[in-house]
């Protein structure tokens, strides 16, 4: 079974192409890229790390649901935090949005690509067949 590129390249605020997809399928498994805090113009929102928290799942809910997901569906996730500190407030959201429920989950600290204070990437178990 091939892989499918899921969603279109995502463009940043400077107006260029991505190379990526915002989320693939492998089987059963369904893989989201890193999701970081931007509106529909590729722009970081403003605020803390909860504002920025709270937008990068949004952008994870919009990659999975290319894909027939939800955040129920995810199994696995990996975090990166631009500063330590943020830990706590970054937990209460992570916390509210998954509600009970609780995938594996990596968290570490390191610069990010752009200027933003968290990204997140998910992996979702959906067999082809719940579809």
């Amino acid at each position: 079974m091939p892989v499918e590129m899921l969603g279109t390249s995502p463009i940043a605020s400077d107006r260029l192409t991505r190379p990526l997809s915002p989320a693939t399928r492998a089987g059963d498994f369904v893989f989201v890229s890193g999701q970081v805090p931007t509106n529909d113009q590729g722009e970081v929102v403003v605020g803390g790390i909860e504002a920025q928290t709270r937008q990068v799942f949004e952008r994870l809910k919009q990659a999975l649901a290319l894909a027939g997901c939800t955040l129920d569906d995810v199994c696995k996730a990996t975090v990166w935090l631009n500063d330590a500190r943020d830990f706590g407030s970054f937990n209460r959201v992570y916390m509210e949005c998954f509600g009970n429920h609780r995938p594996a989950r990596s968290t570490t600290e390191a610069r990010l690509m752009i200027d933003a204070k968290v990204e997140i990437d998910v992996t979702a178990y959906k067999p082809l067949a719940a579809k």
